[in-house]
């Protein structure tokens, strides 16, 4: 076969193999916007599948598991996804509740639970780096860090108990949700947010 006829062959099986992958990434972004995340996963796994470099199709994959409650694979798949696209600040977002998720395993040891905890609460910064107007990054990551705060401070929990890094957990949480409330004084959600981390401190400081 002379070559110019190996390139024709070679293009279009590379338009057919296009198509194809566009026609499941159409057909699972369909499903995900119907709220059929179990759908949209199957058609999205084929996309990317076809073409693992598609950030479009990963993110929505992403997506799917988080709302199917699949969080180990939504992250994995955030994570190929900023691979792809390290500025995308909602991958960060993300993955950061996937792992926030995850940490509520109680089949978890407490290493597995301190990593998924602070891998968050490293996510979320990295969205609020590259987005630092959002606020429901600093909401989000205020209560990734008192949920951090109050697991480092658990005593039943000798391997991983650090009252310095609790205390400071629980201190960057006030910090993050002063800012969302300061920002929208109306939000009585993050007043009462605010409350639970003031009164996780003054527990453990000792001043009530």
């Amino acid at each position: 076969m002379r070559l110019p006829v190996i390139l024709f062959v070679l293009a279009i099986t590379s338009v057919k193999v296009s198509s194809a992958q566009n026609a499941y990434v159409k057909l699972g972004q369909q499903a995900l916007m119907e709220g059929d995340f179990k759908v949209a996963i199957q058609r999205l796994e084929k996309a990317c599948v076809i073409d693992s470099t598609n950030a479009d199709a990963l993110w929505m994959l992403g997506y799917s598991y988080y709302h199917s409650a699949n969080y180990k694979k939504s992250i994995s798949t955030y994570t190929r996804v900023v691979t792809i696209k390290p500025t995308d600040a909602t991958s960060y977002y993300y993955r950061a509740r996937a792992k926030s998720y995850m940490a509520k395993d109680n089949m978890l040891s407490a290493q597995e639970r301190d990593k998924y905890l602070y891998g968050a609460i490293v996510d979320f910064t990295k969205a609020v780096t590259l987005e630092p107007t959002d606020t429901k990054y600093y909401q989000n990551r205020g209560i990734a860090y008192r949920e951090y705060g109050v697991f480092k401070l658990d005593p039943t929990s000798k391997s991983t108990f650090d009252k310095a890094r609790g205390i400071n957990a629980l201190k960057a949480s006030i910090g993050d949700l002063e800012k969302v409330l300061n920002d929208n004084p109306t939000r009585a959600d993050i007043a009462s947010l605010l409350d639970i981390s003031k009164e996780k401190l003054a527990t453990v400081v000792g001043h009530r």
